[in-house]
C-alpha cells in the first residue's frame, strides 16, 4: 500500500493498513459463502487509502459447545496480538471495530493461494511453517486446516482463521502433525525465549490481551510457551483426535 493502491498483497506501510482497517469507511460488503460462520469481504476507503478486508461479525458466529458464545472474533484479534508480540508477523493485520452487522474483526485481505495438497506443508525445514506449528501449540489452535495457510504472490506465508484459539482445555487440531515430536528449530526457540525474557513485551501483551481473552487463558498461553521452550521439541499429538475435519 505504499503507492496507496488497493492491491492488498503489495508491500505496504503497516501504519497505513491499521489506519485503513480501523477508520476506513466500509464501501462494500459481500458475503463469503464458505465457512461455518458469517464472513464478509469489505471494501475500505480512508483519506486516499483503499483496500479490502475480511469482516467477521460477532453476530454471525455459530454457537459452539466448547467455546464461550460471542468470543471468536476476540480470539481472532488475540492471535494477531500474540503473533506480533513474539515477532511472527504471519497473522494479517487485524482490528476490532463496528461494521454493517455490528462489532467484529476486520482483517487485511491477502490475495493468495492455499496449498494444493497436504504434501506442500510437510517440509520440516521451512522456518515459517515451523513458527506456525509452534504458534498453534502455544495458542491451543483447534482448527489449523491446510486452507488456513496461504502464500501470497511474493511467496510470503500467511496464517488465517484463528477464532478457535486460547481455550483452557487442550484443543489443538492441526494438519501440521509431521512436526510432532521433532526438535523445534533453534531460531524458533530463540524467538520464543527472547520474548519470555523481555518483560516489557510480555507486560505489553498481557495488557493488550486483558480486554480480549480471559486471564486464565492468557496465563496458560505463557505456560505453553514455557513448556515448549523447556522441552525443545513439539509435543506428540494423536493422528486421530488432533486432526481437523475436513483437513482443508
Amino acid at each position: 500500500m505504499t503507492d496507496r493502491q488497493a492491491t492488498p498483497w503489495r508491500p505496504y506501510v503497516e501504519r497505513d493498513v491499521h489506519v485503513l482497517l480501523r477508520h476506513g469507511e466500509i464501501t462494500s460488503c459481500e458475503h463469503i459463502p464458505w465457512g461455518s460462520n458469517y464472513t464478509f469481504c469489505v471494501g475500505l476507503s480512508f483519506e486516499g487509502l483503499s483496500g479490502l478486508g475480511v469482516y467477521k461479525p460477532r453476530r454471525g458466529e455459530r454457537p459452539l459447545w466448547d467455546f464461550p458464545d460471542g468470543t471468536l472474533y476476540r480470539r481472532e484479534y488475540a492471535a494477531f496480538l500474540v503473533s506480533r508480540a513474539i515477532g511472527w508477523p504471519f497473522v494479517p493485520p487485524t482490528v476490532i471495530r463496528d461494521g454493517p452487522h455490528g462489532v467484529g474483526t476486520v482483517q487485511l485481505f491477502i490475495e493468495s493461494q492455499p496449498p494444493g495438497s497436504i504434501r506442500e506443508l510437510q517440509r520440516t525445514d521451512d522456518l515459517d511453517l515451523a513458527r506456525v506449528a509452534a504458534f498453534d501449540i502455544i495458542a491451543n489452535n483447534a482448527d489449523r486446516k491446510a486452507g488456513h495457510l496461504l502464500r501470497d504472490p511474493g511467496g510470503r506465508l500467511w496464517a488465517i482463521d484463528h477464532g478457535l484459539c486460547f481455550n483452557v482445555p487442550p484443543k489443538v487440531r492441526t494438519v501440521l502433525l509431521h512436526f510432532c515430536g521433532e526438535p523445534v528449530p533453534a531460531a524458533v526457540l530463540g524467538e520464543l525465549r527472547e520474548f519470555r525474557e523481555d518483560s516489557a513485551r510480555v507486560d505489553g501483551l498481557t495488557a493488550a490481551l486483558a480486554p480480549v481473552i480471559d486471564p486464565d487463558e492468557t496465563a496458560l498461553l505463557y505456560r505453553r510457551i514455557d513448556a515448549i521452550v523447556e522441552a525443545g521439541c513439539y509435543p506428540t499429538l494423536s493422528g486421530y483426535r488432533n486432526v481437523p475435519w475436513p483437513p482443508f
